[in-house]
């Protein structure tokens, strides 16, 4: 059979099994989900970069630092979900459309959903909160359309702990935070994140903006990395509390 020119060998680093799978195969979806799936609630972070930092290629948006393979890993990460967790601008750039495996939520500051996809035919329409503030003019943008609206008290940024809290009440403990990079810092800053999941791309852009802007070092464990054989990498970090035990 012939390869496709865009398939990649994935190789298995860490843990150091050497696994290979080749990305066009029928065993890639299944392989991938052995390693990125997870028992009981969690809270994870899933963004991609480049070497130097940049979480956009020369489009503005994160289509063209991305791969083959990582998109297969993004629908890993996403089938071991209930929900992908969104900020309202990022999703409006990068021009969401709700995903095939989890809901999909968006986070909203300021109650501003225009141009957000909210709604997509065969598919679970999407869950947006905003503090309850804003809740009004998110009531008049969505109209009578089929959106479940969470408020969590506030009149500002919503704080991760909330977000998550209102997620679980919801029957959504398995929880998958795609950024932008203010929403995951404030998961990070905050210790709400379980693990990162994170690919590299062999990209020298300009530094740009980062994925993540912590403002001190957090201590991680490396669960598993992955590499293929057209220079990406994909990480796993299981993020430690101040006392070295996981955070959930």
């Amino acid at each position: 059979m012939r390869r496709d020119p865009r398939a990649s060998t994935i190789t298995e680093v860490l843990p150091r099994t050497f696994d290979v799978v080749e990305s066009d195969s029928p065993e890639a979806s299944s392989w991938l989900a052995e390693r990125y799936g997870v028992d009981g609630g969690f809270v994870r972070l899933n963004m991609v970069t480049t070497v130097t930092g940049s979480i956009a290629g020369e489009d503005g948006t994160s289509d063209t630092i991305s791969s083959p393979t990582d998109r297969l890993v993004l629908r890993a990460v996403r089938a071991a979900a209930d929900v992908v967790v969104v900020g309202a601008g990022t999703a409006r750039a990068e021009r969401y459309v709700l995903p095939s495996h989890a809901r999909l939520a968006v986070v909203t500051s300021s109650g501003d959903l225009d141009g957000v996809h909210l709604l997509r035919e065969g598919r679970p329409p999407a869950i947006v909160l905003s503090s309850s503030a804003h809740a009004p003019r998110v009531r008049e943008r969505l109209g009578a359309a089929p959106v479940e609206h969470l408020t969590v008290p506030g009149s500002g940024d919503l704080e991760p702990a909330a977000i998550i809290e209102a997620l679980v009440r919801a029957g959504l403990d398995r929880i998958v935070c795609e950024g932008g990079p203010t929403l995951a810092t404030r998961f990070l800053e905050t210790d709400a994140l379980d693990e990162v999941c994170v690919t590299i791309a062999p990209a020298l852009t300009p530094p740009g903006t980062p994925f993540v802007s912590p403002s001190r070092t957090r201590a991680t464990d490396v669960a598993g990395m992955l590499v293929d054989d057209r220079g990406f990498s994909y990480l796993r970090l299981r993020v430690r509390d101040r006392g070295g035990a996981p955070t959930r």
